[in-house]
């Protein structure tokens, strides 16, 4: 049996950063992972769903350039070649984190991990099995998407199914409006598929300050994408000509809807819990599914940790990042009261036609926890759109939501063009408990639309 002080099960965005940084303090590491290094984030997630939305956001923008004069725009992808184009950088990067971690002096072994006791792991790589013993064991699994309990769902696939298309659909169908849902429908509908999204509630991102999920809900319907609000899919099926009907009911009733290529699943995700055998180790999971850990990510047994997004709050990339190098820091850096910051996190949709972005709470929440609330918003037409037809203009948007004589800024809401960097910008300034007077001081570069930001009155 090889013994290390630290074994890290899951090789996605958190356990490699985890890996790495306690490897780095001297620490002997083993990472297990079952599929490719990176994760769903790098593998079927955040960077191949960028790469599809900047390409979206190129279809679009030849489209525009018209508008200033540009003649004979291409306007059709070759889906095929962008798809393998995509899948050759993922590549790269799957090699890049192998080669990282060999730098790094981090014994990587592929299989699946299950828990034999607290401090071993058996890894399972074909029929041959191999234990592990650890000190310290941090569980990184992540989370895989999830399908409905309804007729026919074997019909649709989910986001790995999207990227694993390799022709692009004539007219597609997606099933939820969150994250995933909201940004896949963009990316096809921009890049050429007619495009039909079902949401339960009465528009999409409906978690979100309500300024964000109106104008996105608005300015999606505005570029010809069909959402169905108040929805409920009950059945799919194949058609006589081999198409997806997808039956579902609204509150005037059953409808149906036909001639889908591909139905996309996007209600949400559940955590990779299952077969770690963790009932081995005495850890625990909560009613779905989730590892219940404390704010230094400790299970209820100690020298077994958990982060990322089989924990459940706020799966993101560079939460699980943050959080894993962060527990290395106070497992092998010395750094006893190292731990995650979890309040404040900004977070990006790359939505279509334009981008949104939030950080801290929602005019509701604010107006539920503060007796003195004041709001700050701006709706203005980017000048990136000056020269276009009205039809084509999408708004900006911004909110500030300020509590207390002095006015401490613990929402910023934005949507439209570029809201995904400028956000960044503004997050840190939101970290440091910033004020309106601090906004205000500030000097608007001119012209951009962050400006709006530091000018509202």
């Amino acid at each position: 049996m090889t013994i290390f002080d630290l074994a890290v099960i899951g090789g996605g965005s958190g356990g490699l950063a985890a890996a790495r940084r306690a490897a780095r303090y001297g620490a002997r590491v083993v990472l297990v992972e079952l599929s490719r290094l990176g994760g769903t984030c790098v593998n079927l997630g955040c960077v191949p769903k960028k790469l599809m939305y900047n390409a979206a956001s190129l279809a679009d923008s030849r489209i525009e350039a018209r508008s200033y004069a540009f003649k004979g725009v291409e306007e059709e992808v070759d889906w095929p070649v962008l798809v393998e184009r995509r899948d050759a950088y993922i590549r790269r990067l799957n090699s890049i984190y192998e080669s990282n971690l060999a730098k790094d002096g981090v014994t990587v072994m592929q299989g699946r991990a299950s828990f034999k006791s607290r401090d071993t792991i058996i890894v399972q790589h074909g029929n041959e099995n191999t234990e592990v013993q650890a000190k310290h064991v941090i569980i990184a699994t992540g989370s895989t998407a999830e399908t409905p309990n309804v007729s026919g769902k074997e019909l649709g696939i989910t986001s790995d199914g999207f990227f694993a298309l390799r022709k692009k659909p004539k007219k597609v169908g997606i099933v939820g409006s969150g994250y995933v849902g909201v940004e896949l429908a963009g990316v096809l509908h921009s890049l050429g598929s007619a495009t039909t999204l079902w949401c339960r509630r009465d528009g999409v991102l409906s978690h979100f300050d309500h300024m964000l999920s109106e104008t996105v809900t608005s300015e999606m319907q505005r570029v010809g994408i069909d959402i169905r609000t108040m929805s409920q899919v009950k059945e799919v099926r194949k058609g006589a000509d081999g198409k997806l009907v997808v039956c579902f009911t609204q509150s005037n009733g059953s409808h149906e809807c036909h001639g889908y290529d591909s139905l996309i699943w996007a209600v949400g995700r559940r955590p990779n819990t299952g077969g770690l055998n963790l009932e081995s180790a005495g850890v625990t999971v909560d009613e779905t599914g989730h590892i219940k850990v404390d704010d230094y990510q400790n299970t209820m047994v100690e020298g077994i940790y958990a982060l990322g997004d089989v924990t459940g709050p706020h799966p993101l990339t560079p939460v699980a990042v943050a959080a894993g190098r962060k527990l290395s820091d106070r497992l092998f850096g010395g750094q006893k009261d190292a731990k995650m910051d979890y309040e404040g996190i900004p977070s990006v949709v790359f939505s279509h036609p334009a981008p949104c972005g939030t950080i801290g709470i929602s005019e509701k929440a604010a107006r539920a926890q503060y007796p003195n609330v004041k709001i700050y918003e701006t709706s203005f037409t980017n000048l990136y759109y000056a020269l276009m037809e009205t039809e084509q203009k999408c708004r900006t948007k911004y909110k500030l939501i300020c509590v207390g004589e002095e006015e401490r800024v613990v929402g910023l809401h934005m949507v439209g063009r570029a809201s995904d960097e400028i956000l960044q910008g503004f997050a840190v300034a939101f970290k440091m408990g910033a004020c309106k007077r601090d906004f205000d001081r500030c000097v608007a570069i001119h012209p951009t639309a962050a400006e709006e930001l530091v000018t509202m009155t």
